[in-house]
């Protein structure tokens, strides 16, 4: 018995979309994807866990490197189950705003095809696990401020709640369907921000400052000296940092294409005036330059070219990089020390300084001669002729550091209420390698203060 002939119609309608998906993929921008993710998730572990790492006393370190440890491990099982969903998920309305909602909650419907929108040529879920990446190192780059005095405990339930209540959002209003901020799909905000100034580097950096406010200085803090005690892993650190930025930025692209070059180019490019001009100013102050600031100089020009990579030319990159290598070297040497907090390892002065810089910076110096993101035709930044553009970066910077600051006291007052978050004075003392984890990181006789 043949076949109904509007069964057959629909089978071949079927068959047809199938194919014309099929024929959409790249296998080329799904490696570079693939390898882009590998290479942010490198920033985490090793890179942010080295650098961490040595800029902490020897009694720390592993503790210290258990935190971003523990965030690969954590956040990943988070973002399958609800993270992705809340931050990507296809919420209309009001509420699709601000967040997502359940609908890919389980990974439902994030399958092995594009979906169009957030996608055309590689598989949803190599989308889902790039952007995993973003997620597992955000909360870790925030353990930098309270870095020797948090429980491990209150670590990982503040930044589990944290992820879902501030980074979530942020990333939905910034990157996702129907978002405030979104500049690609229409928001009514439209902000630029190609690889994450806003929704990793400001939210982490002004969250980190709340933290250490919140959970007051070390002991003896700042009158006994707490030097790193092994700048080589935090070069080392550092270094993989700088090459894993390339996945960073120019796998922002989301393909193999000339955007992605232009991305790259102007990471490496900022990174590059940054350190030198972070150990510029550091050699006047004090007369030497040091390894130390040469890498917090270039992780800070990495943060600030972030928001801007795939909006900017070569040279504003330059710029970008000089500025914002400066800008960060005055937060934490002049603006740091005269406040007198104690965010230990300037993640504030870094990430939070240098993500606000680069989100200004991106509204100033965007150029649609590399990304039209507006439409041909139409200026992006400042010096192009769109000034509205700086009060759009202004607007996504404010809700950044709001929703930042409030989140991350309501959770923190929570946290601490229940569970408690600072470890006890002899603890402190002891460090986080034995009394967190009962280890050490050096034999007992190389362990000094």
């Amino acid at each position: 018995m043949a076949a109904p002939a509007f069964a057959q119609t629909a089978a071949e309608r079927l068959t047809a979309v199938e194919a014309k998906v099929t024929a959409a993929q790249s296998a080329g921008d799904n490696a570079w994807m693939l390898v882009s993710a590998a290479l942010v998730l490198m920033m985490s572990g090793p890179g942010l866990a080295l650098f961490y790492g040595g800029l902490v006393r020897k009694k720390n370190i592993l503790g210290t490197m258990m935190q971003t440890f523990a965030m690969m491990g954590i956040i990943t099982v988070l973002w399958a189950l609800i993270g992705y969903s809340l931050a990507f998920g296809d919420n209309a309305g009001v509420t699709g705003s601000f967040i997502g909602n359940f609908s890919n909650a389980l990974l439902h419907g994030v399958g092995l095809v594009p979906d169009g929108v957030y996608v055309a040529t590689i598989p949803l879920q190599t989308f889902m696990v790039y952007q995993l990446m973003f997620a597992i190192i955000t909360p870790a780059l925030i353990t930098g401020a309270f870095a020797e005095r948090m429980k491990f405990s209150g670590m990982a339930v503040f930044l589990t709640l944290w992820a879902i209540f501030v980074y979530s959002p942020m990333a939905h209003m910034v990157w996702g369907k129907h978002g405030l901020l979104n500049a690609a799909l229409g928001g009514k905000f439209p902000c630029l921000d190609f690889a994450g100034g806003t929704v990793v580097h400001i939210t982490s950096g002004v969250s980190a400052l709340v933290c250490c406010l919140y959970l007051g200085k070390r002991i003896g803090y700042p009158k006994e000296p707490m030097p790193p005690h092994s700048l080589v892993l935090s070069f080392i650190g550092a270094c993989l940092l700088w090459v894993g930025w390339f996945g960073f930025n120019a796998g922002s692209a989301l393909a193999a294409s000339p955007l992605a070059t232009s991305a790259f180019v102007a990471t490496h490019f900022a990174a590059a005036t940054a350190a030198i001009g972070w150990t510029v100013a550091e050699w006047i102050k004090t007369g030497k330059p040091t390894a130390l600031g040469a890498i917090s100089g270039a992780v800070a020009g990495l943060v600030g070219i972030t928001p801007a990579a795939g909006f900017v030319s070569p040279m504003s990159a330059l710029a970008i990089g000089l500025i914002t290598g400066i800008f960060c070297f005055c937060m934490v040497f002049f603006v740091k020390i005269k406040l007198g907090y104690d965010d230990s390892l300037d993640a504030f002065g870094v990430h939070g300084a240098g993500g606000t810089m680069g989100a200004v910076l991106t509204g100033i110096f965007a150029n649609s001669a590399i990304n039209p993101i507006f439409g041909a035709g139409k200026a992006t930044g400042l010096l192009e002729g769109n000034g509205h553009q700086l009060l759009n970066q202004i607007v996504g910077i404010a809700i950044a550091w709001i929703i930042s600051i409030v989140g991350t006291l309501i959770l923190l007052f929570i946290v601490d209420k229940t569970i408690g978050l600072r470890v006890s004075a002899a603890d402190e003392r002891e460090g986080l390698d034995l009394s967190q984890h009962g280890e050490e990181g050096y034999h007992a006789e190389l362990q000094a203060h």
